[in-house]
This record gives structure tokens, sequence and C-alpha cells, in this order.
């Protein structure tokens, strides 16, 4: 069975940090890319950022590039995602994603991800 669990989130003021973590049950996991998608109220699920299967190359939304940082533990089975610098644009459900296919590449479309956590709210106050 396939389950993705995100833990802390929460409410934080503009400019703070926050740490996600992602704890995955899912085959393969050191064979697969994985990403964090966000959807805020309203708007379409967006790419956030993705890594490879050994944590070697990472893609990252421009959006929060320079901010946000992802990160993998494949001995655990955990992605991470640091994000500094927050900003009440960032207000979003943050969702943990493993790649359908495994592989070294990282894919940045949803349709590419096959499996997904049930999301955990992130809100940044102004």
């Amino acid at each position: 069975q396939v389950q993705l669990v995100e833990t802390g989130g929460g409410l934080v003021q503009a400019w703070g940090s926050l740490r996600l973590s992602c704890a995955a049950s899912v085959s393969s996991f050191s064979s697969r890319a994985m990403a964090w998608f966000r959807q805020a109220p309203g708007k379409e699920r967006e790419f956030v950022q993705g890594i490879n299967r050994d944590g070697t190359r990472t893609y990252t939304a421009d959006s929060v590039q320079g901010r946000f940082a992802i990160s993998r533990e494949n001995a655990n089975n955990t992605l991470y995602l640091e994000m500094n610098s927050l900003k009440p644009d960032d207000t979003a459900i943050y969702y943990c994603s493993a790649a359908r296919a495994t592989g070294w590449t990282v894919p940045k479309l949803k349709v590419e991800y096959a499996y997904w956590g049930q999301g955990i709210q992130v809100t940044v106050s102004s």
C-alpha cells in the first residue's frame, strides 16, 4: 500500500520559515524522483520543487527560487522541503508526490506523478 504523509505545516508570519517532511511508504522510493506541489485557493496545483532519485539534481519553480530547498533521505524514505523568507503568496496546501516511473529524470508535470500525499496547509500571514 502506497502512503505519503506530510507533516510540518502551519501558520507562520511573513519572512518566517517552515520545514515540511514527507514520510513515504512507496516501492522503490530510492529509484523515483520526488516532488513538492502546492495548490492555493482557486488555483491549479503547481510544481514547486523536484529532486532526482539520489538527491544530486533538483528543479525549482521561479516563484520559490533562492527561498525553498528540497532534500531527501533515502535511508529513511523521507522527503523534505525547507521554506525560508515565506510570503503570503506561498499560502497553499502543499503536496508530496512520487514519480510514476523509476529513473534518473525529474518530471515537472502533475501527470508524471502517480502517488500523492493528503496535503498539508501552510498559511503565511502578512
